[in-house]
């Protein structure tokens, strides 16, 4: 049987004119007609290195021992490693124990996970919840729902523009220009007192067209870790509610900011029970430390059911041809923690603990900087809150810390507090000294 079917293959490809001898034709014609074979792709130019990637790169090319990264905005020990909560580890054994299928989630993801979800965010309480007028989707973390709230925007919304803080997380801004959207940005931060720009905040939303989009940082502002207060975040509320202007809250850090998640969104409850009608993207990378796992959600209040079941519909339709729907592990294991009451307070306890380290290393690095004998104030670097510090060192300062003592950071000066541990608090404080003492 096996020889007719070749003989018979070999007979079609003589009727097509296909021999030994036009293939050894053919060859010898693609390897003498040029030396330099035609592409599709060479009008393609080499990019620009990603500011963080191109960190990395650099960090890893240095062969220095005592080299320190605090760029990458991922939580490490005091032992400089990668941790994964043991709540974490936990639920892992239980899915897999449950031999659970590989199936399509829908387009709005696990349900259950989304609900779980929301409930942390807005409360178990909620009254927005409980008025079943909260539309919610899984997405591909916070990255991929602020691209999912963009298009939404500018597709469906008839949205143009919306506003960012003056600094924000550096993806914020080409995520939005790539949905469509004009990004414009209101005063947020006074880098010459190191603190909260607030009474410009104010001015700038006061100057919004009526029906703008305003993004906020939830808690643990990226990159500056300065939040604004109880009463100043009221105060932005009444604002945004006078000038009819549509928040929406990007929560990143919810747990991990002060070891307390409700604390961490007291601005998302206050502005719902306000009467706002906002979005929320939330990313669980930070708080769980599923950085590869890529959980996220996206949701929004609406004004009664029937107006959530047409956001809703609107969000699928987003969705569908640009991931059509998110993966699941790392979903079941936020709905495995979230779900068991146990498992919560362990995640509450662990989650409270990274808080609690960063909190330890900012005083740490305050407390050796101002030993230096400096007369600038590094009282910023414990009155910010979350991942990152804004130290206030200028660009140069920045490249000096590099290549003289082997110290990575952002070009805006950006420390990830995670990357300081005990073993290197001191060295990280006398380098910045160094760098910093040399500009004064």
């Amino acid at each position: 049987m096996f020889r007719q079917l070749t003989r018979q293959l070999h007979a079609k490809g003589r009727g097509l004119g296909i021999t030994r001898k036009s293939l050894k034709k053919h060859d010898n014609f693609q390897r003498h007609s040029s030396t330099k074979p035609f592409s599709h792709w060479s009008q393609y130019e080499m990019g620009p290195p990603d500011p963080i990637v191109g960190l990395n790169e650099a960090f890893a090319k240095d062969d220095f021992a005592s080299k320190v990264n605090v760029g990458v905005g991922a939580y490490r020990c005091d032992d400089g490693l990668p941790w994964v909560l043991p709540c974490v580890r936990e639920a892992e054994t239980i899915i897999t124990n449950k031999q659970m299928n590989h199936e399509y989630l829908g387009m709005v993801g696990d349900p259950e996970f989304v609900n779980l979800a929301l409930k942390f965010v807005y409360g178990d309480d909620s009254k927005a919840m409980a008025e079943n007028r909260v539309a919610g989707v899984q997405t591909l973390s916070g990255t991929g729902g602020l691209r999912v709230f963009g298009e939404l925007l500018k597709t469906k919304g008839n949205h143009n523009h919306i506003y960012v803080p003056s600094p924000t997380w550096g993806n914020h801004i080409p995520i939005f220009r790539n949905a469509g959207l004009e990004v414009r940005e209101y005063r947020y931060y006074d880098p010459k007192s190191s603190t909260l720009d607030f009474d410009n905040m104010i001015r700038d939303m006061k100057d919004m067209p009526e029906g703008s989009t305003v993004l906020l940082h939830a808690c643990a502002h990226n990159p500056t870790g300065m939040d604004p207060s109880v009463e100043q975040w009221a105060e932005i509320s009444k604002t945004m509610k006078d000038h009819n202007l549509s928040p929406f809250f990007d929560c990143a850090y919810q747990g991990f900011a002060s070891g307390n998640a409700p604390q961490d969104a007291f601005a998302i409850r206050m502005f719902v029970d306000d009467g706002h009608t906002l979005a929320t993207v939330q990313s669980f990378s930070k708080n769980f430390g599923l950085y590869g796992q890529r959980v996220g959600a996206l949701s929004i209040v609406t004004a009664d059911e029937a107006e959530k079941q047409k956001v809703l519909s609107q969000l699928k339709i987003v969705i569908r041809p640009i991931y059509s729907n998110p993966p699941k592990f790392g979903a079941n294991i936020v709905k495995t923690i979230l779900s068991d009451d146990r498992l919560t307070v362990d995640f509450v306890d662990q989650c409270r603990d990274m808080a609690d380290r960063i909190n330890s290393m900012r005083i740490s690095l305050r407390t050796t900087l101002e030993e230096g004998g400096q007369e600038r104030s590094w009282e910023h670097i414990t009155n910010q809150i979350g991942m990152f510090a804004f130290s206030g060192m200028t660009k140069e300062e920045v490249m000096d810390l590099r290549e003289k003592h082997h110290i990575y950071c952002t070009l805006d000066g950006r420390i990830s507090m995670a990357g300081v541990t005990s073993q290197n608090v001191n060295y990280i404080a006398d380098a910045i000294n160094d760098v910093t003492t040399k500009q004064h």
